[in-house]
């Protein structure tokens, strides 16, 4: 029984590691084409919290900058009521080019944040791991530099997503700012 359940929880545990290890990087990363400002197009995740929260979301636009020894600056300006919020994250850069880490100061969660691909002119897709005491969740995100992404590009993500494991009802293409529509995919 015992060595039963250590194989269990080692198959276990080799799966969660080779699931990480899956989420490709972009090949060639290039740091410093990635700064600048972005608008959030899509955004995926099987997390409690975005299941709350889903039908209230909207675009945000997020502004990336380079830090003196490498890492990212991310700071998200998003709708909240009749108000913008504002919300600070710094991106740890990691060995591998286009993969950062990130402890959430108010929440624990630990992200794994890997740039899966970008032509850093039009669109960025990002997905993290996110683990914390009360369980994991995967999120992806996608980028745009303009308000507006074609349809190849949106159906890229919503494939990604689904490769993650993301089912149709998690993954959500978000409205302008304004807009009271709820576009979901």
């Amino acid at each position: 029984m015992h060595a039963t359940l250590l194989g269990v929880l080692g198959l276990a545990l080799l799966g969660a590691l080779h699931a990480q290890d899956s989420v490709p990087v972009q090949t060639d990363f290039q740091q410093d084409k990635l700064t600048g400002r972005w608008y959030s197009i899509g955004l995926a995740s099987n997390s409690n919290w975005f299941k709350e929260k889903k039908h209230l979301m909207k675009m945000c636009t997020t502004v990336i900058s380079a830090t003196a020894d490498g890492n990212l600056e991310v700071t998200s300006t998003y709708p909240k009521g009749d108000q913008c919020e504002k919300r600070n994250s710094l991106y740890t850069k990691t060995e591998q080019p286009g993969r950062f880490s990130y402890t959430s100061p108010r929440w624990g969660s630990k992200h794994d944040i890997h740039v899966v691909e970008t032509n850093y002119e039009e669109y960025a897709l990002v997905a993290t791991q996110i683990s914390k005491s009360t369980g994991s969740s995967t999120m992806v995100l996608l980028y745009s530099r303009t308000k507006e992404l074609s349809p190849e590009r949106l159906e890229r993500f919503t494939q990604f997503s689904r490769e993650q494991g993301l089912t149709d009802d998690e993954i959500l293409i978000l409205p302008r700012t304004g807009e009271s529509s709820r576009r979901e995919r």
